[in-house]
């Protein structure tokens, strides 16, 4: 190109995979104002795990008025939280990224990689400030049956996405790719991670563990972002390659999606052998089909189950942002178990 001349990028042009006519770190002109909206969004719910006060919860944990039903789901999900968060940063920066062939999708992939280092951190900040047994915590994906087959079902959806040798190129492997995205999208993210949250937040509810509970708030606010992005990333690819979309893949992805409701009310049961704060395993039975449902419609499919949602007060916890604000609570001072004295 001659010195002075500019090439013209056609907004056209732009693809969200396998797009070559385009140079790919080109942001501007914007295609998919979407995208950007959704890496404001997360920058502007940023917050770290230390600015998050824990003192209440080590003095809760300490004391004997947790009983061990109690303790047995907080540390079940912070068993799979600490490792599940790691599965979607690396599929985030190993698979998806790559493949992604437009910079403002890319640009809201690097935020949500952040996001994912952050919740990592915020477990790790949890383990250590009860001075939980780091071992136990986060080997469970490997000890406890029913966090390994989630784990398991995820990891092998990400399998054929980390070939070196993959490729979008192909129909097969480009169905495969949203394959991919629908497994930790909409499965990890938007059902897997749910259980958890309506768990943990019930201690909220009830003024209890309120330092965990609240960074269990802050990364439902972020998951919801990633839940949003990831439907229209997914819807996205589908509009411009609506060959993939064909009736033998939706009905793969129904199966997929049954799968992971059963291992995700497997797991329900294992963290409620008996009921805790007005908690039943029952109650995730048509809690997490109640979500698969709402998941399978976002991405253009029909409800399966048609049941009734047991936890309506889980939508106003996402709507957090709108009704606290973070940085009036943050606190400078680390406050571990180790470092507090106790009567």
């Amino acid at each position: 190109m001659k010195q002075g001349t500019e090439k013209r990028v056609n907004i056209a042009e732009k693809r969200l995979i396998n797009c070559h006519a385009v140079d790919v770190n080109q942001l501007m002109p914007l295609k998919y104002n979407w995208a950007w909206e959704h890496y404001l969004n997360g920058c502007a719910n940023h917050w770290m795990p230390n600015e998050v006060p824990m003192g209440k919860d080590i003095e809760l944990w300490k004391s004997n008025a947790l009983s061990q039903d109690e303790r047995h789901v907080i540390m079940r999900n912070l068993g799979f939280f600490s490792t599940a968060e790691s599965l979607v940063g690396n599929n985030i920066v190993l698979a998806i990224f790559r493949h992604i062939t437009n910079p403002e999708a890319r640009q809201y992939l690097l935020r949500q990689g952040f996001e994912e280092a952050i919740h990592t951190h915020a477990f790790l900040y949890i383990v250590e400030s009860l001075t939980l047994n780091h071992g136990e915590i986060f080997n469970m994906y490997n000890e406890i049956n029913s966090i390994h087959k989630k784990d398991q079902f995820e990891m092998e959806l990400t399998a054929a996405v980390l070939d070196p040798h993959f490729s979008t190129k192909t129909e097969e492997g480009a169905r495969k790719f949203l394959e991919n995205l629908i497994g930790y999208y909409i499965i990890m993210e938007g059902l897997f991670f749910y259980s958890g949250f309506a768990m943990i937040l019930s201690f909220l509810r009830q003024n209890k563990m309120v330092g965990v509970g609240e960074q269990f708030q802050y990364i439902l606010r972020d998951e919801t972002v990633h839940l949003n992005f990831g439907i229209d990333l997914i819807n996205g690819i589908k509009e411009e390659n609506p060959h993939l979309w064909n009736a033998q893949f939706q009905t793969d992805i129904i199966n997929k999606v049954k799968q992971a409701v059963e291992l995700e009310i497997a797991y329900a049961e294992d963290c409620l052998p008996r009921g805790i704060l007005g908690l039943t395993a029952p109650m995730f039975r048509d809690y997490v089909q109640y979500i698969a449902d709402r998941r399978l419609e976002r991405i253009g499919l029909k409800a399966v189950y048609r049941s009734k949602n047991p936890f309506p007060w889980m939508s106003e916890t996402i709507d957090l942002g709108k009704e606290k604000n973070f940085f009036e609570t943050r606190v400078t001072e680390y406050q571990s178990a180790s470092n507090l004295t106790w009567s």
